[in-house]
């Protein structure tokens, strides 16, 4: 069961990964998207290839955790706040340890939805249909034809790549015994309303990924299934698709807030991460064998709720290990990690691979390890998940590639969205005007060989409250807009220089007036302009 049934593409013409190709992305005859066709030269030649300092291609592997704050991870307790872990995560640690680690690094926004949105396209969240990023599993896609996406700018420049994990980024599924899309309740008793065996488009295929194992909304539900190449996966042999409640669920537990949903009457979230990494590393193993570079774009659904940490993983003890279930769910997360980075030095291929890793958003509260052992999320910044303040997006942030990528930190502003014009840059792909606006070019300061072009500003946003930031040097104003983004008001200033904890807020001091003002109006511009967000190169 855990082989993946990989689909294979034609041999590349040269075996040379030197030399990349003039590619269009390849359409289903059921799915809307087209990509752009994008040129390509030889990466000898090309200055993105120049940058890298190589001539082969190196392999890229994109690791995106769910809810990982920075209180959750030793590296950051041990090296960046000079204090003892409350519990140990010795493999990402040791990761970090070997790669670039930004102490100013975020996710997108502040919560998982427009975060992937924003990873996956480049893009700021206002630019898609939906700015507070609510993509159920039956939402329509938020990427428009002809864009390009994180998978497209690496596939067409003739990597094989895969897909592994979380999605939440909408889809297309049929309804019964027609063509037409369901586009209804999400959540519920939806057996013989919605054709749930396959997608029928607006997944991982649609985005660049050749291969793709996928679970639509994480674990989180109410969609309790997951897919291969776009077809239902059985967990076991005897599995059926169901209506999974607290009833008839193997544990409880698993279905969450989210409601009762379709599910695999199999479903057991305690062994997800197992089969996801599983996968992962098969995909790793298959990647290595072939001719042309590989990209695994990994979507970990851990550490999001519900936190049911299984007893063992790999021989390690998860279930009881720390102080909370929560914190559990970080260790298996670790041996997740683990388990890639073997696949890789298994494989012959670690020393020729770009790791990144980040997380969509930031931790999450949790009230027991932080009664007993003084457990913060945001690792001695104020907030988490969902909120505005910088514990909610700033999140661990490090990049790895041996003998080009110098150990150590940077105080550089790095955003996961950025992996987009950072992996076009590697790869050799021009991005075609107008794509990927807010995407920027990290590849410089990464191996330290051309010129690297800082942020001058960051525009982020919050997440169930709808608060959107802006952020220019000392200063960072929260706007309050609302749902449908008709209306917007400042809300509160903050000095982070003299000030990062957020405990001071300045937007009621007439001294202060001005700055509000300038930044509320650069604001607006921005978003009523659609102007990048990225400096020019």
């Amino acid at each position: 069961m855990l082989s993946p049934e990989i689909v294979d593409r034609p041999p590349s013409k040269s075996n040379d990964r030197r030399f990349a190709i003039f590619r269009v992305a390849a359409k289903k005859s059921f799915a809307p998207m087209l990509f752009a066709t994008v040129m390509f030269v030889q990466m000898a030649s090309s200055a993105e290839g120049q940058q890298a300092g190589v001539l082969e291609k190196p392999n890229i592997v994109f690791i995106l955790a769910d809810d990982l704050g920075l209180g959750d991870l030793s590296y950051h307790a041990r090296h960046i706040q000079k204090r003892k872990p409350i519990f140990e995560t010795p493999n990402i640690d040791a990761l970090a340890e070997s790669g670039l680690w930004f102490t100013d690094g975020h996710s997108a926004t502040a919560l998982c939805a427009p975060t992937r949105y924003a990873v996956m396209s480049g893009n700021n969240n206002y630019r898609s249909y939906a700015p507070p990023g609510v993509w159920s599993s039956f939402a329509p896609s938020a990427f428009k034809p002809g864009e390009v996406t994180l998978g497209s700018v690496v596939r067409d420049a003739g990597y094989y790549t895969g897909f592994i994990g979380k999605w939440h980024l909408g889809g297309d599924f049929h309804i019964p015994g027609s063509q037409a899309i369901y586009r209804g309740a999400k959540s519920g008793d939806l057996i013989g309303k919605v054709e749930l065996s396959r997608w029928a488009g607006s997944g991982p295929k649609d985005c660049g990924f050749d291969y793709d194992f996928t679970t639509p909304c994480g674990i989180q539900g109410p969609l309790y299934l997951l897919y291969e190449n776009e077809q239902w996966f059985p967990l076991e042999k005897d599995s059926k698709i169901v209506h999974l409640t607290e009833r008839n669920a193997i544990n409880p537990k698993d279905v969450s807030d989210k409601g009762t949903g379709p599910g695999d009457s199999n479903w057991d979230t305690r062994k997800i991460g197992d089969l996801l990494s599983s996968k992962a590393v098969e995909f790793i193993r298959i990647g290595a064998e072939k001719d042309e570079p590989f990209f695994l774009y990994y979507c970990s659904p851990m550490v999001h709720v519900p936190h049911c940490p299984p007893d063992t993983f790999d021989g390690h003890k998860i279930k009881g290990s720390t102080p909370s279930h929560h914190l559990d769910m970080v260790v298996e997360l670790d041996l997740q990690v683990k388990r890639i980075v073997d696949a890789l030095k298994a494989s012959g291929e670690f020393d020729n691979t770009l790791i990144v890793f980040s997380s969509d958003n930031g931790g999450l509260t949790d009230g027991p390890a932080a009664k007993s052992h003084g457990y913060a999320p945001g690792g001695g910044w104020s907030g988490s998940k969902n909120r505005p303040l910088e514990g909610g997006h700033r999140v661990p942030t490090f990049a790895v590639w041996p003998g080009h990528i110098k150990p150590g930190t940077t105080d550089e502003l790095a955003v996961n969205q950025d992996m987009v014009a950072t992996f076009a840059a590697l790869v050799g792909t021009k991005i075609p005007k107008g794509q990927a606006l807010d995407s920027n070019n990290l590849l410089p300061l990464l191996t330290g060989k051309g010129s690297f072009h800082p942020r001058e500003f960051w525009v982020n946003q919050a997440g169930a409250n709808q608060e959107l930031m802006l952020r220019k040097m000392p200063w960072k104003l929260v706007i309050q807009s609302d749902f449908k983004r008709s209306k917007y008001e400042p809300k509160a200033l903050y000095h982070l220089k003299h000030d990062p904890r957020e405990s001071k807020d300045l937007i009621n001091n007439p001294e202060f007036k001005e700055v509000v003002d300038q930044l509320f109006a650069e604001y607006m511009d921005i978003l009523n302009s659609g102007r990048p967000t990225v400096p020019s190169p």
